[in-house]
């Protein structure tokens, strides 16, 4: 019969009670992780919403476990080993490519258009998945195909965030030497890295457009780039637009996701 209760107890249909004065805690690990540096007493409680004699308790537990440390020196506090442990575990069990096929579908009926995942292959960017919006585009793009570095959205954007060596290379694998060399190129990935941002115009295909965004790992590092592609009329490049804001959006929260430094 206990046991029963028991197991009846922790039933995970049941609405989950957490513990108060642990979510109250947590504004203050919150805090140091919105902030990346450390933080002083009163500055570190009034960005968690709290008196500092309400927030130093807490910091002295958070101590003891390895979560919070205090400079000896400047007495500020930073997040502690437990944290950037627990931090880089997650980082570990965290697919970037898994959580961006997920998000996908969505993307594809809020945009109104067919978008993509690429990450960086052998040789180049290659498609690893392709989602379909509600008007079909007349492109051959399927998974495991290659983008251009010099004529897709998904290409510039690896082109303006990976080493400039590893570039090169790749565009002399595509037949395209000299484009490293192109000052029009070069301002258009100085842009693309001032937007956070790609745009393509009708580059490939007369009449179909494309755009693309960053999605970046724990380490700052490109982990892979998001496309959003369809008919010249129907897809709206401005940086401004809300096409563009949700797919921007998008590349951010999988950033954040990632562990990607805010900001």
């Amino acid at each position: 019969m206990f046991d029963s209760e028991a197991s009846s107890n922790e039933s995970p249909t049941r609405t989950s009670r957490g513990i108060q004065s642990v979510e109250v805690g947590g504004q203050l690990l919150k805090a140091l992780a919105r902030s990346g540096r450390r933080m002083a007493l009163k500055d570190l409680a009034r960005d968690a919403d709290m008196t500092p004699a309400k927030a130093h308790p807490y910091l002295v537990s958070f101590g003891k476990l390895g979560l919070i440390e205090q400079d000896p020196v400047s007495g500020h506090y930073g997040l502690g080993q437990l944290a950037v442990q627990l931090g880089l575990i997650s980082l570990q069990q965290v697919d970037p490519v898994r959580l961006t096929i997920a998000e996908l579908p969505a993307l594809a009926q809020a945009m109104d258009c067919t978008v993509s995942a690429a990450v960086w292959g052998s040789a180049g960017p290659i498609i690893v998945r392709v989602e379909e919006g509600p008007r079909a585009v007349n492109v051959s793009m399927r998974h495991g195909i290659p983008a251009s570095l010099r004529h897709t959205g998904t290409g510039k954007v690896f082109a303006a965030y990976l080493p400039a060596a590893q570039i090169k290379e790749a565009l002399v694998a595509q037949g395209e030497p000299d484009a490293w060399g192109d000052p029009l190129f070069e301002a258009e990935l100085a842009r693309i890295r001032e937007l956070g941002l790609s745009q393509v115009d009708q580059e490939l295909i007369s009449g179909i457009s494309a755009m693309a965004v960053p999605v970046f790992d724990g380490f700052g590092r490109l982990a892979l780039a998001i496309a959003a592609m369809g008919p010249t009329a129907l897809l709206n490049l401005d940086p401004q637009g809300q096409q563009a804001q949700t797919l921007k959006a998008l590349g951010q929260r999988l950033s954040l996701r990632l562990g990607a430094p805010v900001g």
